[in-house]
């Protein structure tokens, strides 16, 4: 890993900039917590361009430090901006250039969300393994074809540039830089007072919406109703095929076109979102889920669970499932 001193920290506004991605960096890096025996930064908002610089929700913002403000820099980050600029690619040279300069000279560039298609723009992530948003990381592919996008992480290391997820994932790689910059004790200590996790399990592949893929044609309509309401039981390909009065050879390359997918697959993918739907609504322990979701046992549905959500189902239960209900909480304290 490049070693870089975390001391010198800038966050690049841009006209239609995300607040929240924003604050993510200003709350990381911008708050004095020296009173508590933690390290301090020269923080500074710059101004990525001329202004006005709108943000999303329409209020405007003033900083006085200009793109000059970059060449000291020990970490540049870029947060999240509008996702029709990022289709237009429309970015001032000079930043891109400052940018690349700071890579250059070995100083960390990290981007927020669809801060991803700066970087990309600049160049940066060319040949590198990156990240973004599960919803642009198609669109960066695309535009960029040289970067290696990975859209099931939280967040991804390829020094000098860290890219993350979109929204929240912008903290965990903040927490993950300060963590290997400055050590676990100022990562959760700072994690502390943001009242989050230090480090959350998984990737941001547990956060995309997978809709069951409506068929093209209703060919296999009643098979795949029955399949659905029989997630629990152990079926083949000849039984599927048997079923709807087809060769399983038949069977097998219709349900590809009318699915999009192999009927294992298929299979597989449903009963993961049993899972997952098993997981947040009922105090089943995993044997018994795994048994109800039709893998059989906990192994097997572990094995799933982390190949297609990339995170365990102990592990996806903490996050998506409430300890109490709703209307017993109120300002964090159980109201019993």
């Amino acid at each position: 890993m490049i070693e870089v001193m975390l001391e010198n920290v800038a966050a690049i506004v841009l006209d239609g900039f995300e607040p929240f991605e924003l604050g993510v960096l200003c709350e990381v890096f911008g708050t004095d917590r020296t009173d508590e025996g933690l390290p301090g930064y020269d923080f500074a908002v710059v101004a990525g361009e001329d202004g006005p610089l709108r943000s999303g929700p329409g209020f405007t913002l003033q900083t006085e430090f200009g793109l000059d403000r970059l060449d000291r820099a020990d970490l540049i980050a870029v947060p999240a901006t509008c996702d029709e600029r990022c289709r237009r690619s429309s970015w001032p040279e000079p930043l891109l250039a400052a940018l690349r300069r700071a890579v250059d000279r070995n100083a960390r560039v990290l981007s927020v969300c669809t801060g991803a298609f700066v970087l990309g723009a600049a160049g940066l992530l060319d040949g590198r393994a990156c990240t973004t948003h599960w919803r642009h990381a198609a669109l960066l592919a695309r535009m960029y074809p040289a970067a290696k996008v990975d859209p099931s992480v939280l967040y991804i290391d390829d020094a000098p540039v860290i890219t993350s997820a979109g929204t929240a994932a912008g903290i965990d790689a903040c927490l993950y830089l300060v963590r290997a910059e400055q050590g676990s004790r100022v990562a959760n200590a700072i994690a502390r007072r943001m009242v989050v996790p230090p480090h959350r399990d998984g990737g941001q592949a547990q956060y995309v919406e997978r809709p069951v893929a409506e068929p093209a044609c209703d060919t296999l309509g009643d098979v795949i109703e029955w399949m659905q309401h029989n997630l629990h039981h152990a079926v083949t390909v000849d039984e599927l095929a048997s079923l709807a009065a087809m060769s399983p050879r038949t069977f097998a390359r219709r349900f590809v076109q009318e699915t999009g997918t192999t009927p294992q697959r298929w299979l597989t993918g449903q009963r993961v979102l049993l899972a997952q739907q098993l997981l947040e609504e009922t105090d089943e322990i995993v044997d018994v889920i795994a048994e109800r979701a039709g893998f059989g046992n906990a192994a097997t549905l572990r094995h799933h669970f982390r190949a297609w959500r990339a995170t365990s189902p102990n592990a996806y239960r903490r996050t998506f499932r409430e300890a109490v209900p709703r209307q017993q909480v109120r300002a964090g304290r159980d109201l019993g």
